[in-house]
């Protein structure tokens, strides 16, 4: 059972060390920013940095559309999935190789993870096909999610977010008022957002912020040990696996755009 002492009120966000910091308006998020690097890469991965990423990097202006990233025609119907701080790309990976027709959008301002997610993206040492439908920002992800129309997205996803657990350090998580209105508005009626943590603190606090967002979310869970369950196409991330290694709880949230 989560705790019953929850968190105060976050003020900014964070997803996998990116912050957002505001001005303004309380629930108004300005930009994210985190790490921009760790060990030094490796000869392969530079080159893909170098070579595949500027291939299907997000344009950094103009909107962010379908027919703009996969070459669409105007009016087609392609789903778009949209994940935040993607990590080393595991489940943007999984989740566009099972679904060749939808098209995937990533961000990450880690360049390591980028660099890891390249790996997936151009079929794993010829170990898979390369990917055709993923798009990837290395950077940070409110700025593209800003400028994806309203309403276009089928999915999207906050997958082990920084569960930043001390109470001075709430104010930077990414599950809060202001990112969660934000993706609302980028859900299409009936879109899903699927949220994953094994930290209970952090599933307290994503509790109570989502129950004041049921206006806007509809959970899907249909009994008590739903979101126990790992869901079908949802590929394990490398901070999952991780984190059942170390014997933690891993916990799952499906929420449908009402």
């Amino acid at each position: 059972m989560p705790p019953r002492r929850l968190p105060p009120r976050p003020e900014a966000a964070n997803a996998r060390g990116m912050t957002a910091y505001k001005s303004g308006d309380p629930t108004t998020l300005n930009r994210l920013y985190g790490r921009a690097k760790g060990k030094p890469l490796r000869a392969g991965q530079q080159d893909l940095i170098d070579t595949l990423l500027p291939q299907i990097a997000v344009p950094t202006e103009g909107p962010v559309t379908a027919p703009l990233l996969f070459g669409d025609a105007e009016g087609a119907e392609r789903p778009l999935h949209f994940e935040i701080g993607f990590g080393g790309g595991e489940h943007m990976a999984g989740r566009a190789d099972m679904l060749p027709d939808h098209g995937f959008i990533g961000a990450e301002p880690f360049i390591n993870g980028v660099a890891q997610a390249l790996v997936h993206v151009s079929g794993d040492h010829g170990r898979s096909p390369p990917l055709a439908n993923v798009r990837i920002h290395h950077g940070d992800a409110l700025e593209v999610l800003r400028r994806i129309p309203d309403g276009a997205l089928s999915f999207a996803y906050l997958l082990h977010p920084d569960p930043w657990p001390k109470a001075r350090h709430a104010k930077r998580r990414m599950m809060n008022d202001g990112p969660l209105d934000l993706i609302a508005a980028k859900l299409k009626p009936g879109g899903e957002f699927r949220f994953g943590t094994d930290h209970p603190v952090y599933l307290a606090h994503a509790l109570m912020v989502m129950r004041r967002h049921r206006h806007q979310f509809e959970w899907l869970a249909q009994s008590a040990q739903d979101f126990l369950v790992r869901p079908g196409g949802w590929p394990e991330t490398r901070y999952e696996a991780k984190a059942r290694a170390q014997g933690h709880e891993v916990w799952y949230f499906r929420y449908r755009r009402i």
